[in-house]
This record gives C-alpha cells, structure tokens and sequence, in this order.
C-alpha cells in the first residue's frame, strides 16, 4: 500500500527476534535494514521500527485504560486503519490462528459518523495494537 506521507513510528520491544517472527512472519510486514537492536519494518507502506529494550520482560509496557463504546481501550496503542475487506480478512486471520483480541472485532458506535469496524491485541512486547476499517474511509475518518 503506497501512502503520499508515510508515518515513522518506533516502539519498544523485550526480544527482537520475538519482534520479527510476529511483525514480519505472522503479520506479513516486510523487513528494512536492522542491527542487533533494532529492525524496521514496512507496516502497511510506514516506516515502523522495533527497538531492543530488554528491560520490557522485567517490567513490560505500562498500560492504561481509556473507556470508548463499552471497552476499555489500551492506551498507547497504534495500528492502520484498513479497508474494510482487508480489516475483515485480517480478523478472520487472527481468529483462525487463536489471537487473544484485548477487544474483540467489532462494530463501534453503529449508526454515528464515526462508525467502524475495530479490534485490539497485544503484541509479544505488550505493545497494543489496533486495527480499524469505515465503510468510506476518505469520508469518514475524520468526521465529526
């Protein structure tokens, strides 16, 4: 997916070869450059990188919860958001392949402008990911 103004997002992460088996392998996003303690990857045309913290497995990635349509959303969290056939085949994956969903995909705020299909899990690192999809994104992403 070509994007006109890609986003570098980098995070933390407990064990980079940990990080590449779930963002390259089981997510599908391609590998950059990298060293010993960091790896780039192409997150769906974003330029995101994985830095070595080996601190994480001590005491992992604080957490907090925002409450949004009935859930407690992890925050920090990131993610794309996709078309919605893409998204639907993403959740099918994830859930043929036994993901734990912090919240399960769904439908938020149905019949509102900001209507939209989401879920969230956690990567290896306890880093919260969340993927969202509109009927209309160029429409509805920013709506009010």
């Amino acid at each position: 997916m070509a994007v006109s103004d890609p986003f570098h997002l980098a995070i933390q992460v407990h064990d980079i070869e940990e990080a590449r088996r779930f963002y390259g392998e089981f997510l599908g996003c391609p590998e950059g450059r990298s060293s010993d303690s960091w790896v780039d990857f192409d997150l769906y045309g974003h330029q995101f990188v994985c830095h070595l913290n080996t601190e994480l497995a001590k005491q992992g990635v604080a957490q907090h919860k925002n409450p949004v349509d009935g859930h407690g959303v992890p925050v920090p969290h990131f993610g794309v958001v996709l078309e919605m056939n893409a998204w639907q085949a993403l959740a099918d994956r994830l859930k043929a392949e036994g993901v734990s969903f912090e919240i399960e995909p769904y439908i938020r705020f149905k019949g509102e402008p900001g209507e939209q299909a989401t879920m969230f899990f956690f990567d290896p690192s306890g880093n919260a990911l969340e993927f969202k999809a509109f009927k209309d994104r160029e429409s509805q992403l920013f709506r009010k």
